[in-house]
């Protein structure tokens, strides 16, 4: 049973009730010790009236039988004197059973005693057959008094039961009569084998011996018996044994001893008769008045101990109630205290610290005197403990305004390191643009864009530390951008970025509101799939638009999650809660979480079919819009103006995008499209198409398009011509120049789109195949569900 976490209450009440319990039953005990031995006393009296004398009187028959029927047996007649004595024998039997079976022996008797009385009866009813082997002389002497010795041992061991007084002097009065009793049976014994031997004229073989033997253990069990006797019984006890008949009978007894060779009896009939008679009955009537004694003295000391268990009883009821009464006043005081001092740590710890903390980190300021008051109760123990957790909530709340104050100065140094990379990150990517404008050698194109591609990811990285630090990040978007574009967009900031497919995703647009959280938020989780598999495994990147919004679900073929890591995942990316450095292992989760609870987005793990796990990333419906326009039409290009206002930014940065095109399932066949090349890659990473060299190839050809766009093929330039000279300011351009290069580049990036969407042969012109900007987006989209409009351009508006 464990109590440890019981109540205090239920914890006082079984200190108090043990106790009292303890007591109420120790006094039960007690009472019922005391009137038990009363109930002993009480019951001398029936014992003695329905047992004692009853079973005297067949003892005494018994002996009287036994001696005729022994004397019978000796001669050869029968004695008319031996049916007399059986029907005497007889109806004292009949009284003794009807005594015994009567209810208040029964209720008076214990189990040892009732035992003893069943083998009285058991070996009375064996009286019958016994007589019956007497007079067909089917037994001799020493059968015969086996025979009613063993009776009347069976009435002594019944008497023997009675002998359980609870007064010790009562006790041992009552064993030493019963001693007696069996020295009178001895005697009867020795009356008996010496009257057969006087009747047949000698004493059979070894029927001398049983009596020497008879005449000791009388006289030795006599003087113990005579020993345990009250002083005024062993004074009575003497003068009767003072008398004539007690000294004839001895001396005759003497001479029985003597060791007799002729095997003829040394004593007179007549006088061993009389003096035997007369000794019996003196014994017979000084054991039953030393019994009425002994009744008559229990019945007074009963009454006493009776009076004095009831006064007892009384007193220790008294002290039982007294108990119980103060045990629940002090106990009910003890509580209350107890209670309260429960009840304000409780209220510190549910209510006011976890409030102190909430106003911390609103920024308020908080007295700590004021919302921790010191706890009065009392001088004592429980006093002192209600002092001492006033400390402990001083302590409590000082260190939450402690821990707070930290947290807050961590965040602001998590937010300067991050400001300041985020600057010289932002720099340094519009330095590698003009570098990469200005860049003609193929090889040197390839590193900048790789450099590129680096300086995306440590954009993300410090916007990690921006978001952590409770802040957003300085990017952002104006209008809406397509999903497949935002998707490119996060594909393109992982570091393997070219184990990610695209599959089916439905046309969608998302609020340029969200853009910059949406594509962090699936980069960390595309960098997830990444790290988490094995690296010659596929991360597949699917979405489509569902009832409450769009879904997107991104998934690896890694070894998974057990059950529990993927509960405690969820329970983070739905709860959004405060970083904890201790976790820094899952620190793209705090992010997701943090981007996730931003705006509403619902980000949630589950097994994948294939071993892995698959990231459901749900987007609200505010944010999802119609997919925005792909732009204007190609054939207009070259006449219409552009729009003074309108920025171009790229959603992903192409460095060093070295990733082997593969083609989407519903792709057509080998004989009317080549091998598709890397997407977004420079000119020197993608293989030559149909097995032609690269330098013969022209943009003209089938082979130098990718899905419909134009592709740039590496040319090297001549070795007498001088490399040109790369400077931090570019060369100058005229507006017309500028206007016609971007028209060209928006012409053929349409045109490849739509070409990709619709499996026909373009129209419109290509576009210039010269030292221009990235040509496509990381990973090219393949939507099962194609729309009906041209796939907008993988160049969104933003702010800088």
């Amino acid at each position: 049973m464990k109590t440890r976490d019981w109540p205090i209450r239920s914890k006082l009440t079984a200190l108090v009730v043990a106790p009292v319990t303890a007591l109420l039953a120790l006094w039960i005990f007690a009472t019922t010790l005391t009137f038990g031995p009363a109930l002993n006393l009480l019951s001398a009296r029936t014992l003695l009236y329905d047992l004692g004398r009853p079973g005297e009187t067949v003892v005494t028959e018994l002996q009287r039988e036994r001696r005729l029927s022994v004397v019978q047996l000796a001669g050869n007649t029968e004695l008319p004197a031996l049916a007399e004595q059986r029907g005497r024998t007889d109806r004292a039997v009949a009284e003794l059973r009807r005594r015994v079976d009567g209810e208040p022996l029964r209720d008076a008797a214990d189990d040892l005693l009732e035992t003893r009385v069943d083998q009285l009866v058991t070996a009375l009813s064996a009286l019958p057959n016994g007589r019956k082997f007497i007079d067909e002389r089917k037994v001799d002497r020493a059968g015969a008094i086996g025979l009613y010795s063993g009776m009347v041992s069976a009435a002594f061991h019944a008497f023997a039961g009675m002998a359980t007084l609870t007064d010790p002097d009562l006790n041992r009065q009552a064993l030493a009569l019963t001693a007696l009793g069996r020295s009178r049976e001895l005697l009867g014994q020795s009356d008996a084998l010496l009257a057969g031997a006087l009747t047949a004229g000698r004493f059979a073989e070894g029927e001398h011996t049983q009596l020497v033997q008879a005449i000791g253990n009388q006289r030795w069990l006599t003087e113990s018996a005579v020993a345990d006797l009250p002083e005024s019984s062993r004074v009575a006890y003497q003068r009767l044994t003072e008398s004539e008949a007690f000294t004839r009978l001895r001396s005759m007894q003497d001479a029985l001893v003597v060791p007799n060779r002729s095997g003829r009896p040394t004593v007179d009939a007549a006088s061993w008769q009389a003096s035997q008679d007369a000794v019996q009955q003196q014994l017979r009537d000084f054991e039953l008045s030393e019994a009425d004694a002994l009744t008559d003295r229990s019945v007074p000391m009963a009454v006493r101990i009776l009076v004095r268990l009831a006064a007892a009883g009384v007193l220790g009821l008294v002290a039982v109630v007294v108990s119980v009464l103060v045990a629940l006043r002090v106990g009910r005081t003890l509580v209350r205290r107890l209670s309260g001092v429960r009840t304000a740590a409780l209220e510190l710890a549910e209510h006011r610290l976890p409030d102190v903390v909430a106003r911390l980190r609103r920024g308020e300021q908080v007295d700590v005197a004021r919302e921790a008051p010191p706890l009065e109760y009392g001088h004592d123990e429980i006093g002192e403990v209600g002092r001492a957790f006033t400390e402990v909530q001083r302590t409590a709340v000082q260190a939450a305004v402690d821990e707070v104050t930290l947290r807050r100065g961590l965040n602001e140094v998590f937010l300067n390191i991050a400001r300041r990379s985020q600057s010289l990150v932002h720099r340094q990517l519009h330095l590698l643009d003009r570098m990469e404008r200005r860049s003609e050698d193929p090889d040197e194109l390839a590193e900048l864009f790789r450099v590129d591609h680096l300086a995306t990811r440590l954009r993300r990285h410090a916007e990690d530390l921006v978001i952590l630090a409770g802040s957003a990040p300085g990017r952002g978007w104006r209008n809406p951008v397509a999903m497949v574009d935002l998707i490119r967009g996060a594909i393109s900031e992982v570091e393997a970025y070219e184990r990610v497919d695209v599959k089916a995703v439905h046309p969608a647009g998302v609020l340029g509101r969200s853009v910059g959280d949406i594509i962090h938020l699936l980069a960390e989780l595309v960098e997830n799939a990444t790290a988490f598999s094995p690296p010659d495994t596929r991360v597949t990147v699917t979405g489509a638009q569902v009832a409450n919004g769009y879904a997107l679900e991104i998934t690896d073929q890694g070894l998974g999650m057990s059950d529990a890591a993927l509960e405690t995942a969820n329970t983070r990316l739905a709860s959004s809660p405060e970083f904890d450095p201790a976790q820094s292992a899952r620190l793209g989760l705090f992010v997701v979480a943090r981007l996730a609870a931003r705006h509403g987005v619902r980000v949630r793990l589950r097994p994948s079919g294939k071993g892995g796990v698959t990231a459901v990333v749900l987007v609200p419906g505010d944010l999802v819009t119609t997919e925005p326009p792909a732009g204007p039409d190609p054939a207009t290009l070259g006449t219409a103006s552009a729009d003074p206002n309108r920025r171009l930014a790229r959603t992903s940065r192409r460095g060093a995008v070295n990733r082997p095109r593969t083609r989407p399932p519903t792709a057509p066949s080998a004989s009317t499209a080549p091998p598709a090349p890397p997407t977004g890659a420079p000119t020197s990473a993608i293989p030559p198409a149909n097995g032609r060299d690269e330098e013969s190839a022209t943009p003209d050809e089938p082979g130098d398009e990718l899905d419909g766009l134009p592709r740039r093929v590496r040319r090297r330039t001549p070795t007498a011509q001088p490399r040109s000279t790369v400077t931090d300011t570019p060369s100058p351009r005229s507006p017309e120049e500028v206007r016609q290069v971007m028209a060209a580049l928006q012409a053929g990036t349409a045109r490849g789109r739509a070409t990709a969407i619709t499996p026909t042969a373009p129209t419109g012109p290509t576009a210039p195949t010269g030292p221009a900007a990235p040509t496509g987006p990381a990973v090219q989209a393949v939507p099962t569900d194609p729309p009906t409009t041209p796939e907008p351009p993988t160049v969104t508006e933003r702010d800088a």
